[in-house]
């Protein structure tokens, strides 16, 4: 029974789920940005060629 109550109060293998909870929500973050930053960039560096044209 030692054991068992032992296991159920162990929270060490939580703490890493956690922490890779929040590495996949910031991974998630970044990609979001990275993508609205590129379609921006697309679009100013047509508007440039077209300019040049």
């Amino acid at each position: 029974m030692k054991n068992i109550a032992r296991f159920l109060k162990d929270e060490s293998g939580a703490t890493a789920i956690e922490y890779g909870l929040i590495a996949a929500c910031i991974s998630v973050a970044i990609i979001a940005v990275v993508q609205g930053v590129g379609t921006k960039l697309t679009s100013t560096f047509t508007s440039v060629s077209n300019a040049l044209k």
